[in-house]
């Protein structure tokens, strides 16, 4: 690769999330009408900042992107200062959002996720886990390992969706609805385990 990159952050809402995923990581979804500017920022304080106290209590959920992009591409943007000395974000139109995306340079990533206290997430509409919020997912997933490994690998990957979304909303959680008998196997890694096998290409989970 030519030149460097920009290493930038984008905190967004449940929705959003959905919308990248489904697009492969690899872009962020066109703005609404109302939303004349794309802004992702360039501290990750600021960003857990704003997928915290703003995004959380507004879907559910807030996450917090990380990616990189072109730096030459990037010059071409205004970086304004909206608060404190970190509080920096990119200015991006709207209608300039297509060209920007194709600036990305490789996945888009997670590094924090935040919930609230009533968060459901994505309620599947297929097979064992229909009709389930994250919590009733998870304990779903638990009894489908215990009788059926080839029907716990079918499910993972039907719901794949559900589990991208739910898997930083399970890590969080493990310490409280995981088994505690040393015996039992990990859930959390037995469905890393299914998800690398399905799709390598896909991180799953909070990003180091």
């Amino acid at each position: 690769m030519k030149g460097g990159a920009v290493i930038l952050y984008r905190p967004v809402g449940f929705e959003e999330l959905l919308l990248i995923y489904r697009a492969g990581l690899k872009q962020f979804p066109p703005r609404l009408p109302e939303q004349p500017i794309f802004y992702p920022v360039l501290d990750e304080g600021y960003a857990r900042q704003i997928a915290r106290d703003w995004n959380a209590p507004g879907s559910g959920a807030g996450y917090v992107t990380v990616f990189e992009v072109d730096d030459e591409y990037v010059k071409s943007f205004e970086v304004r200062q909206v608060g404190a000395r970190e509080h920096q974000e990119l200015w991006v139109p709207a209608g300039s959002l297509g060209e920007f995306n194709a600036h990305v340079l490789g996945l888009i990533r997670l590094v924090a996720a935040y919930f609230g206290p009533d968060f459901v997430g994505s309620v599947p509409k297929a097979f064992s886990l229909r009709g389930k919020d994250a919590n009733a997912q998870f304990e779903a997933l638990r009894g489908i390992h215990q009788y059926n490994l080839m029907d716990f690998h079918g499910e993972i990957t039907a719901n794949h969706e559900a589990v991208f979304a739910h898997f930083p909303y399970w890590e969080q959680c493990a310490s409280a609805v995981t088994p505690r008998d040393s015996e039992s196997p990990d859930l959390l890694s037995e469905i890393r385990r299914v998800w690398e096998r399905a799709f390598p290409a896909v991180p799953l989970g909070i990003q180091a």
